[in-house]
């Protein structure tokens, strides 16, 4: 545990065991469950933890508030990776009253069969704990239909459950002032594209009810307690959720003997002579996908080439183009390429992608190679570099 500020402390866990988040996104440097709790005349804890750290977890709330009961569970955010201690904490903490909303509870009984001693809570809503004051926000899709924050009005603390967090591990530190936070920044970017990207009108309305409310702290459910910093994450936020980038190109491709690989350097030196400084390269195959779509969130343009593979599309960039259509990016620019040793289907199915479901604004002409680099598909991978370079500068 680690007191925040006032009567305010952080009792959470570190995850440095799992290799996959939800069993999709890699954790190279762990994860952080986060969980705060206001000891004051009433006791509030604000969500939980997974429930395979429930021991440490109760131990750290234990060095807190030693015997007293707790008071009030506030449960921001119904995922198990916040709720998952729930049932525990009930038979740690029998008398403790759920603060939820109504949807919060609809799930609650789905998870966890819980449905007695629990408070229901409207949007702006108040809660008095003695000296704090807890007001709840509701923040409806921010990533999940219960989702709400919860705002202690005496310390200006936004508990913001999903909202403003990363991946990576806490390593001593918890609160920004104290951590280098160096490398926390692009694995917010990776988290909010991945996880939260989708909904970035759900987001704005978010901010929109947060405007004009002086915070001093922003406790997240994952990474660092933000202080210092947080003008910069909330304008990230703002930024990501609006969909703005910064002048770059994604090329992303697949490749079976290298060919297509060869083309994609090609468009890469063309862009880069042309003036485009940001230039990023991902083979599909190798690199997992979430460092893909946290690029394309950052960069405006986007480049993607393939092989036909089975008469379809080589499967890994099939799948890449299934997960960027399903996060709702606006204002990206779009060429494209492939290769064939025998039949072309690559190129056709890459435009039907854009066409049908990303719906980004087509650049250059797609270039398609039969078995091997020539010096017309050489020159037509050069133009396609020249006219993205040209493109995203313009942007």
């Amino acid at each position: 545990m680690q007191k925040i500020v006032n009567e305010l402390y952080y009792v959470g866990v570190n995850d440095r065991n799992k290799n996959l988040f939800e069993g999709l996104w890699p954790l190279p440097d762990g994860v952080s469950y986060n969980s705060y709790i206001i000891n004051d005349e009433k006791v509030a804890l604000i969500d939980t933890v997974e429930v395979d750290f429930i021991v440490p977890y109760i131990k750290n709330i234990q060095q807190v508030i030693g015997d007293k009961k707790i008071d009030y569970l506030v449960v921001n955010h119904m995922e198990p990776d916040h709720s998952g201690a729930i049932e525990l904490i009930r038979k740690y903490y029998p008398d403790v009253t759920i603060v939820g909303n109504k949807k919060t509870f609809g799930m609650m009984k789905g998870f966890y069969g819980i449905d007695n001693n629990i408070l229901e809570v409207k949007n702006g809503d108040t809660l008095s704990l003695g000296r704090h004051t807890l007001q709840f926000v509701f923040t409806p899709m921010v990533h999940w239909p219960e989702t709400m924050m919860t705002l202690d009005l005496t310390a200006n603390v936004l508990f913001s459950g999903d909202a403003f967090g990363c991946f990576g591990a806490l390593n001593g530190g918890i609160i920004d002032s104290q951590i280098n936070c160096d490398s926390f920044w692009l694995e917010m970017v990776r988290y909010y594209s991945n996880i939260v990207g989708k909904y970035g009108t759900p987001v704005q309305n978010a901010l929109k009810k947060l405007a004009g409310v002086h915070l001093d702290y922003i406790c997240s459910t994952h990474g660092p307690v933000w202080h210092e910093h947080i003008e910069k994450v909330v304008g990230m936020y703002d930024s990501m959720s609006k969909y703005e980038t910064q002048p770059g190109l994604v090329i992303c491709y697949g490749t079976m003997y290298g060919n297509t690989e060869r083309a994609a350097e090609v468009i890469a030196r063309a862009a880069s002579e042309a003036g485009v400084k940001n230039i990023v390269m991902y083979n599909v195959s190798k690199t997992h996908h979430s460092y893909i779509i946290r690029d394309v969130f950052r960069y405006n343009a986007l480049v993607v080439g393939a092989p036909t593979y089975n008469t379809g599309l080589y499967h890994e960039m099939d799948v890449l183009l299934a997960e960027l259509s399903n996060k709702d990016i606006k204002n990206h620019l779009i060429g494209w390429f492939g290769s064939y040793g025998w039949a072309s289907k690559a190129t056709a199915k890459i435009q039907e992608w854009n066409d049908t479901r990303l719906h980004f604004e087509p650049v250059g002409e797609p270039v398609d190679i039969c078995q091997s680099l020539n010096d017309e598909t050489f020159a037509k991978c050069e133009e396609l570099g020249r006219k993205m370079a040209e493109a995203i500068l313009q942007n």
